[in-house]
C-alpha cells in the first residue's frame, strides 16, 4: 500500500479517521478521540455501510466531513434476532432490572457485551443486544488523518 497526503478514498483505499458521534442534543455518544486513537477503515470490505462509504468517498487526509445520518447508517440496522428474553433469575440480585439500563453479558467467546433492558415483565427480561443508537437520528463528524492504496 502506498501513502500520499493527496490521495482521495476510493474503492479499496484504507482510511485512518477519528470520528465523534453525538446525539441530536449534541450530546457526545461515542469518539475515537477520547483515547487519542483514531480507527482504520477499508473501503469495501463489508465493515461500513454503503451510507458512509459513499460519503467518504473523494475526501482527502485533513478533510472533515459532518453527517446527519439515522443511526442505522453508521452502526447497521437493528436486528430483531438480537433482542432476547431472559428469566429474572439468570440475573444476580444486584443488577438494577430498569429500562434504559444497559449491561454487560459475557459472551461465548469470554468478552463482553452490551445488552439494553428494553422491559421487566414478570418473571421475563427482554435484552437488547443491538447498538443503543441503531435506531435514533445521529449526527457523525468524520476528520480524515490518513489515506493508503
Amino acid at each position: 500500500m502506498t501513502t500520499d497526503t493527496n490521495l482521495a478514498i476510493e474503492a479499496n483505499s484504507k482510511a485512518l479517521v477519528h470520528f465523534n458521534v453525538l446525539l441530536k442534543d449534541g450530546s457526545a455518544a461515542d469518539s475515537t478521540r477520547v483515547n487519542g486513537k483514531p480507527v482504520w477503515f477499508i473501503m469495501g470490505d463489508g465493515s461500513l455501510t454503503e451510507v458512509i462509504e459513499t460519503s467518504l468517498t473523494g475526501l482527502k487526509a485533513g478533510d472533515e466531513k459532518k453527517l446527519e445520518i439515522h443511526g442505522s447508517d453508521f452502526f447497521g440496522p437493528a436486528n430483531p434476532d438480537d433482542v432476547h428474553f431472559m428469566d429474572i433469575s439468570q440475573f444476580s440480585a444486584d443488577v438494577k432490572l430498569e429500562e434504559g439500563s444497559i449491561i454487560a453479558f459475557e459472551d461465548m467467546m469470554g468478552g463482553t457485551v452490551p445488552g439494553m433492558i428494553r422491559e421487566v415483565k414478570g418473571h421475563s427480561v427482554k435484552v437488547d443486544f443491538n447498538h443503543p443508537l441503531a435506531d435514533q437520528d445521529i449526527i457523525l463528524e468524520i476528520e480524515i488523518v490518513e489515506v493508503r492504496q
